[in-house]
C-alpha cells in the first residue's frame, strides 16, 4: 500500500552546502506549519534547515512580488551563472535600493559579531579619491541613487570623514546614511551638531542591539548601554533622523524585540527600527546554528507583541519579499497608526501588481507598492505617503505629513550558507560598491567575495568550471 510523504513538497531551489558552500539542489518542503530546505551535497550528504516557521506568511511573499527595476548599467558579464558573476551582472533582477560604501576597515570596537571582521587592530582607511570613485560608480549605475550608506569599519573615525560626507552630498544621492556604533556621537562635543548640518536627506543608522549589559557583552564585547543613550540624547537634541538597527542572535537578545520597538517610540528623532537576524559571515564568535539562528517569520511575530503593529500590518517588501518585511505607519508622539490598517484589506491579496483583481484601486495599489519600495530610502516618502492617504476618505490624516510623523519597523534577513536561495539572491537590492566599480549583493559579497570569506574557495571552483 502506497504511503504519503510526511511533508508537503513546495518546490525546488538551489542553495548551498552548509559545509563546503558549493551550490546544491534543495527541496523546499512544508512540515508542521514550517518551511525547510532539504539539501543534498554529494560530499557532505543531506541537510535539513528551517527557512520559515510560518508557512502561510512564506506563501504570501509571492503575492507581493513586483517587476524588478534594473540598474542603468552593469559592470560584469554573465559567464558562469549566479553567484559567480557578481558585479552586477546582466542577469541580476534588481537595482541597488541600498548601496553600501565601506570607507575603512578600522574600528573603535572589536565586536564578536562583525560581518566585515573589523576591529581595533585594523588601521586601514580608504583614500578619499577612491571613495569618490565608488560614489561615482553607484551614480553611474543608478542615476540618482535612492539610498547610499557609508559604512566600515566605523566610518566616523575616518580621518577625512567630513570630506566624505561632503563628497556624497555633492552627488545626486537622494538619501545619505551613516552606519555607526555611536561612540563618537556620544563622546565628542559638537559632533552631532555638525552632523545636523547635512539634514535633510541624511540619517544615522545606529547600532542598537540590546537594552541589557549581558547581551551587549556577547554581541559587541563591551557594555555600551550608557553610550547608546548618550548618542540618542545628542541625536535627539539636534532632531537628526535615526534608525535603530538590531543584530538578532537567538537566545541572546531576541527576547527584547518588542521592548526595543516600544523604547524607540520614546525618542522623537527615531524614525524606525531595523531587525537583522544574524548572518553567519565574517567574525561570528561562538555561533551555533542550532541555537542562534532566528528566521524572519519569528521576528515578525515578536514585533507584533509590542502592540504597535498587528501581524497583518507587517508585510513583505515588494522588491525583495523573501528577505524584507516592513510595517509602516503615521506617528503622533508614542502613538502609531499603521498605514496598512488604513487601506482596504482586499488590496493585499493580489498575486501581482498588474492583476485585474484591483480594477477599482489601480492608482492606490501603484502608490502602495511605490511607497513600500521606497520606505527604506525615505527620499521623498513624506510626499508619497500624503498622496496615498489622500485617496482614503475615512483616514484621519494630518494636513502636512512630514518624515518625522512616520514610523517603521523592518526585518531584513540576509542570506548565508543556511538559507541561501538562488532566486532570492537575484532579487537582492542591498549591495556593496567596490573600488573597481563593481556592485555586489550583500549576501554574495559576505559569503563569497569579501576577502577571507568562507565561500572564497567555492567561488574559485565555480568560476573555474
Amino acid at each position: 500500500m502506497r504511503k504519503a510523504a510526511p511533508y508537503l513538497f513546495l518546490g525546488q531551489t538551489t542553495s548551498l552546502c552548509e559545509t563546503c558552500l558549493a551550490l546544491v539542489p534543495a527541496k523546499v518542503i512544508g512540515e508542521d506549519g514550517a518551511v525547510f530546505y532539504l539539501k543534498r551535497c554529494r560530499e557532505h550528504g543531506v541537510q535539513k534547515t528551517l527557512i520559515a516557521d510560518d508557512i502561510d506568511y512564506w506563501k504570501s511573499q509571492r503575492d507581493w512580488l513586483k517587476p524588478g527595476d534594473r540598474p542603468l548599467s552593469v559592470a560584469t558579464r554573465t559567464d558562469h551563472g549566479c553567484p559567480y558573476d557578481c558585479g552586477l551582472c546582466p542577469d541580476h533582477e534588481q537595482h541597488s535600493c541600498l548601496a553600501i560604501v565601506e570607507v575603512n576597515e578600522a574600528c573603535n570596537l572589536s565586536c564578536p559579531v562583525c560581518f566585515a571582521d573589523s576591529s581595533v587592530k585594523r588601521e586601514a582607511h580608504r583614500p578619499l579619491a577612491e571613495i569618490a570613485r565608488m560614489l561615482d560608480a553607484i551614480v553611474a549605475a543608478e542615476g540618482e541613487p535612492d539610498l547610499v550608506q557609508l559604512s566600515g569599519g566605523e566610518p566616523t573615525i575616518h580621518p577625512q570623514f567630513w570630506d566624505i560626507l561632503d563628497a556624497a552630498k555633492a552627488r545626486p544621492i537622494r538619501h545619505l546614511m551613516i552606519n555607526t556604533n555611536g561612540l563618537r556621537i556620544a563622546r565628542e562635543a559638537g559632533f552631532a551638531e555638525r552632523l545636523a548640518g547635512y539634514m535633510p536627506g541624511f540619517e544615522v543608522y545606529l547600532q542598537f542591539d540590546s537594552l541589557k549589559r549581558d547581551a551587549l557583552m556577547e554581541l559587541r564585547g563591551a557594555d555600551l548601554t550608557r553610550v547608546r543613550i548618550e548618542a540618542l540624547e545628542a541625536l535627539e537634541r539636534n532632531n537628526i533622523s535615526t534608525t535603530l538597527v538590531v543584530t538578532l542572535k537567538k537566545g541572546v537578545n531576541d527576547d527584547e524585540i518588542a521592548d526595543i520597538v516600544r523604547f524607540a517610540l520614546d525618542w522623537r528623532c527615531v524614525r524606525g527600527v531595523t531587525f537583522q537576524p544574524i548572518q553567519d559571515a565574517g567574525r561570528n564568535d561562538g555561533f551555533d546554528a542550532k541555537r542562534h539562528r532566528i528566521v524572519l517569520t519569528e521576528v515578525r511575530r515578536r514585533i507584533a507583541e509590542a502592540g504597535v503593529f498587528e501581524l497583518d500590518d507587517l508585510i513583505p517588501l515588494p522588491c525583495n519579499p523573501d528577505q524584507i518585511c516592513i510595517g509602516y505607519g503615521l506617528r503622533n508622539g508614542r502613538e502609531v497608526r499603521p498605514v496598512t490598517a488604513m487601506l482596504p484589506r482586499d488590496l493585499f491579496v493580489a498575486a501581482a501588481p498588474n492583476t485585474v483583481t484591483f480594477e477599482s484601486y489601480p492608482e492606490l495599489r501603484r502608490q502602495v507598492f511605490e511607497l513600500l519600495s521606497l520606505s527604506t530610502a525615505q527620499g521623498n516618502t513624506s510626499e508619497k505617503l500624503a498622496s496615498l492617504l489622500c485617496c482614503l476618505p475615512e483616514a484621519a490624516v494630518p494636513q502636512e505629513v512630514a518624515y518625522e510623523n512616520t514610523f517603521r519597523v523592518v526585518v531584513s534577513q540576509f542570506l548565508d550558507r543556511f538559507n541561501f536561495d538562488l532566486g532570492t539572491v537575484k532579487r537582492s537590492c542591498v549591495h556593496f560598491v567596490q573600488p573597481d566599480g563593481t556592485i555586489i549583493p550583500f549576501d554574495t559579497f559576505n559569503t563569497f567575495y569579501r576577502p577571507g570569506a568562507a565561500g572564497a574557495e567555492a567561488l574559485r571552483k565555480g568560476q573555474a568550471r
